[in-house]
């Protein structure tokens, strides 16, 4: 499979993107803002794998030109793409009364409309059976226990869920389906920023294993699914 990674420099992206490359079976676009970060992924990741189909490229899904992004899919991938995740992010850990609005403009940008742009600008390389796979939070999952400082992020995430099933209703018709996984904690930096200090049961590569997995097999049991990921609260 032809699989693009957003948000792949560091945490459960990094680690879905090792998990990919295991087996050989699937070539890999990594994509982040760190080129740094992505030259280290490529280090291990052909450390693991010398065989390794992956490429890297510095990309800022909100304000980058998808011109550049689609010539380097032209030139790596042959113009198909079988799994898009989405997997980047940012966060704010701010309580609301000190919120400005440009903190919800940039949650909204980082969590939402990033993703969006990325689906509509590579929707016409996707084939029938094609995946997009949405990396959620519980903290924008409708009934979840929800943290102070965290309303900005949460209410991101929550317009990411809603975007997943609305897209597939309307990709249907494509046979392309369409999913999200509200995660719950895993090691990673940016638990860390939202809870200091809190360990959590599931470690970043546990994580990862899972989204890579499901990315290539999840779509053949679920379409439209906002699915919770978590065995603790946080």
């Amino acid at each position: 499979m032809n699989i693009i990674v957003t948000g792949a420099s560091s945490g459960v992206g990094f680690e879905a993107v090792l998990e990919l490359i295991l087996s050989g079976k699937h070539k890999v676009i990594a994509l982040a803002r760190s080129q740094d970060k992505l030259e280290r992924l490529l280090e291990i990741a052909h450390g693991l794998n010398p065989e390794a189909e992956i490429f890297a490229l510095a990309f800022d899904i909100v304000h980058d030109d998808y011109a550049g992004l689609q010539q380097f899919i032209a030139a790596n991938f042959d113009n198909r793409i079988d799994v898009l995740i989405n997997n980047a992010g940012v966060l704010i850990n701010k309580p609301f009364t000190e919120l400005l609005e440009m903190d919800f403009v940039e949650m909204l940008q980082g969590n939402f409309i990033g993703h969006v742009r990325i689906i509509q600008s590579l929707l016409n390389l996707m084939p029938k059976g094609a995946h997009i796979l949405n990396v959620g939070s519980m903290g924008g999952y409708q009934g979840s226990v929800k943290f102070p400082g965290l309303s900005a992020y949460s209410a991101s995430k929550a317009a990411l869920h809603t975007l997943t099933e609305c897209l597939a209703l309307e990709l249907a018709e494509q046979e392309i389906k369409v999913n999200c996984l509200a995660l719950g904690s895993a090691q990673t930096e940016m638990l860390e920023k939202a809870f200091p200090g809190y360990e959590s049961p599931v470690m970043a590569f546990e994580m990862g294993k899972y989204i890579a997995d499901f990315s290539v097999t999840g779509h053949k049991f679920f379409n439209g699914k906002v699915l919770p990921v978590a065995v603790s609260t946080p």
